[in-house]
């Protein structure tokens, strides 16, 4: 399903809901374990876990970008900036799982939003089919696909 992109008071924001069959203990593993994290986002680890801490991004040959975690509660959210937006994740218990909730806060739509949205979306339906056992198969065509939807999202939420 689409995120929700609505006008706030600093900008927009943008909210992904995903309900996975597996517990917040499992799928917090997906947000922090770096074996884990790398299956469905190359570029992103796990620095220091905590408030104050750090996610890493890397930038390509050996140059990484600190990304601080503004907020983190174990196995419930974890923030942490986007350079000038953030990014938090949020996980609940479900009867039959967990919701798992990703809100970008985006300082200024660019030509690049619809692009940052995408992939997220990409990146959350590949941990719901890993956290299943499924192959989610070759991304670029997905991501192609909700790219054009997240372009008219973006225009309809200015």
């Amino acid at each position: 399903m689409i995120a929700t992109i609505e006008k706030a008071a600093h900008g927009y924001t943008a909210r992904f809901e995903r309900h996975l069959q597996q517990s917040p203990e499992e799928v917090w593993g997906w947000l922090t374990d770096n074996d884990k994290l790398a299956l469905w986002f190359g570029e992103l680890r796990a620095g220091e876990l905590r408030e104050g801490g750090y996610m890493s991004f890397h930038m390509g040959e050996d140059i990484f970008e600190r990304l601080a975690i503004t907020d983190f509660k174990t196995l419930s959210v974890l923030e942490f900036s986007w350079w000038q937006d953030s990014i938090r994740f949020e996980l609940s218990e479900e009867a039959n799982g967990c919701q798992l909730v990703l809100i970008e806060k985006i300082h200024a739509i660019t030509d690049h939003t619809p692009k940052d949205l995408a992939g997220w979306h990409v990146c959350l339906d590949v941990i719901v089919a890993l956290a299943e056992g499924r192959d989610f198969g070759p991304r670029q065509e997905e991501w192609k696909k909700w790219y054009e939807e997240y372009i008219k999202a973006v225009e309809k939420a200015k």
